[in-house]
């Protein structure tokens, strides 16, 4: 960097939306386990009380940083089929965690909602609600649907395990499970493991989630109706 823009860049205040995004690059860059007050000061060119004067402390900068993070997805889509306006928001959601893959972790980390956080989440009610789904059955999706309305799902256990020849053992003991994963769509980076293929398996629990919440809607369910 030259003198000039050197000084060019000491010029733009410090702000919390420079902060922010400060941040977030920096945990994109080298992982959010190595992001503190210091090392955030440092690639901004300030000391590290200037930041406090915007943040009160690394759990507001957190919160701010899912906030900057959620505030990227994609506003709801026009049109009247609500499966594809929700769909379609998920899958935003989804590509956004993907750009921020330590986003996951402080999302899960806050005690409770922040406010863009919450804002999404009376976006998707509202979804719902213009669908024709009742404040009742909306309730119950939001339960049923969970992480998944901000893009990720946790599995049940991870089932990458070693690199090497598999074990006959296990396959032997639990056929079934041995069965299953001899079917799995290779991809090579899964989070899910076992070969699956994550966006495939994302995308197909969204789907019968959403066909059933509209079957719900059509029989007109409601929580009050006794088995």
């Amino acid at each position: 960097m030259t003198r000039q823009e050197a000084t060019r860049t000491q010029r733009i205040p410090l702000n919390r939306d420079r902060v922010l995004r400060a941040a977030v690059a920096l945990a994109d860059a080298t992982g959010i386990d190595a992001l503190s007050m210091r090392r955030l000061a440092q690639e901004l060119d300030v000391v590290p009380m200037a930041l406090y004067k915007h943040v009160a402390n690394k759990e507001e900068l957190l919160d701010g940083m899912a906030d900057a993070v959620v505030g990227e997805i994609d506003p709801p889509a026009a049109g009247p089929d609500w499966q594809r306006v929700v769909r379609g928001r998920i899958l935003s959601a989804r590509r956004v965690l993907l750009r921020h893959p330590w986003a996951v972790r402080v999302i899960e980390s806050r005690t409770g909602p922040t406010p863009a956080v919450l804002a999404y989440l009376d976006s998707m009610a509202a979804s719902f609600r213009a669908g024709g789904l009742s404040a009742d059955l909306t309730h119950h999706v939001m339960h049923a649907m969970g992480s998944r309305l901000l893009g990720f799902s946790r599995e049940l256990f991870d089932t990458s395990g070693p690199s090497g020849p598999p074990d006959p053992g296990p396959a032997a003991r639990y056929p079934s499970i041995a069965e299953l994963a001899a079917t799995a769509a290779h991809d090579g980076g899964s989070t899910v493991g076992g070969g699956c293929d994550d966006q495939f398996e994302f995308e197909f629990a969204l789907d019968l989630l959403l066909d059933g919440f509209e079957n719900l809607r059509r029989q007109g369910w409601t929580s009050a109706r006794k088995a």
